[in-house]
């Protein structure tokens, strides 16, 4: 039950940290902005989303085959 509860709530942040990031544009890509295709390093909060959305990823991998291996 707890795991359950754990694997929706990661999965909701993972959603929304992937939501928020937007191809080197900041916040301003969600309302349509474009760059033009140019390419820009991460930098600042852009390379913390990034790393944070990695993190979120593999915690909901890892609680996901824990969710399978108990249930299976």
């Amino acid at each position: 039950m707890v795991l359950n509860i754990a694997i929706i709530v990661i999965s909701i942040t993972l959603i929304a940290s992937v939501l928020l990031q937007s191809k080197g544009v900041g916040l301003g890509g969600l309302a349509g902005g474009d760059t033009g295709g140019v390419y820009t390093q991460r930098r600042g909060i852009e390379k913390v989303m990034f790393y944070i959305t990695i993190a979120l990823s593999g915690i909901f991998l890892i609680l996901a085959l824990i969710s399978v291996v108990i249930s299976g």
